[in-house]
């Protein structure tokens, strides 16, 4: 349970830090662009994006990412901020969901019963139903020092998330604009060997990172961003929560 979704926050670290990172991109200048960020290459607003995107104290992730453990694909819907708190679902391909919060220093979680059985592929059914009658629609906490919290804990660090998205020196190439979730934006094209990046930049306000959709064979999918310096709604699950550090003293 707890690697295949942690499995799921490192691929969307990476495809965060990744996308946005320096790759080779069109070599071919962009000629006389007009309209939004007149005067400005592919390139340049690339790099205002990544810069104005690091700036956000918090922002909302979602989108679709592989898993490379079972091939299949993990649907995220997470919210995040510098101060460490995020919130969220984690779907697993069809397999279930799990619920994420951290507050504090304490995180917080809550598991269906698909995503559950899913996980206890290869366990006894008595070990799984045991499982699932425990956790299934409960939340629980976990200690967010903990061994089996700490790597969680820091993908809700937006700043962690976001590390190695800076000084992109990107060489991307200008497309026509569009709408992102009703925001306008200016489409980006980068290349690196076969693998094909789409960024959609914001044309109005500080120019955030929008969406970014890889056609790379290893990080295919779609991730988009929104909800910039919002509060993140990491409230505290109310009612009785399953203490599981306790359970494995």
């Amino acid at each position: 349970m707890r690697r295949t979704a942690l499995a799921a926050l490192c691929l969307v670290a990476a495809a965060t830090a990744g996308l946005t990172g320096c790759l080779p991109g069109e070599t071919k200048a962009d000629s006389k662009p007009k309209g939004p960020f007149a005067g400005l290459s592919g390139g340049e607003i690339a790099d205002r994006a990544v810069k104005a995107t690091n700036g956000a104290d918090s922002l909302r992730m979602k989108g679709d990412v592989p898993d490379d453990e079972d091939g299949g694909t993990i649907r995220i819907d997470m919210a995040l901020s510098k101060k460490g708190d995020c919130a969220g679902t984690l779907g697993m391909g069809g397999q279930g969901k799990a619920d994420l919060i951290k507050t504090g220093d304490t995180v917080y979680m809550k598991y269906d019963e698909a995503f559950l059985r899913a996980q206890g592929k290869g366990d006894s059914k008595a070990d799984t139903d045991a499982v699932v009658n425990m956790l299934a629609g409960k939340w629980t906490k976990m200690s967010a020092t903990g061994s089996d919290a700490k790597d969680i804990a820091g993908f809700c660090d937006l700043d962690s998330v976001l590390a190695g998205a800076e000084d992109v020196n990107s060489n991307a190439t200008r497309g026509r604009t569009t709408t992102v979730d009703g925001t306008e934006a200016i489409i980006l094209h980068e290349k690196d060997g076969k693998d094909r990046y789409t960024l959609y930049v914001a044309t109005k306000g500080k120019p955030y990172l929008l969406r970014v959709d890889s056609t790379s064979a290893k990080d295919p999918g779609t991730i988009t961003f929104g909800d910039y310096d919002k509060p993140v709604p990491a409230a505290k699950p109310t009612g009785n929560v399953l203490d599981i550090d306790k359970l494995g003293s």
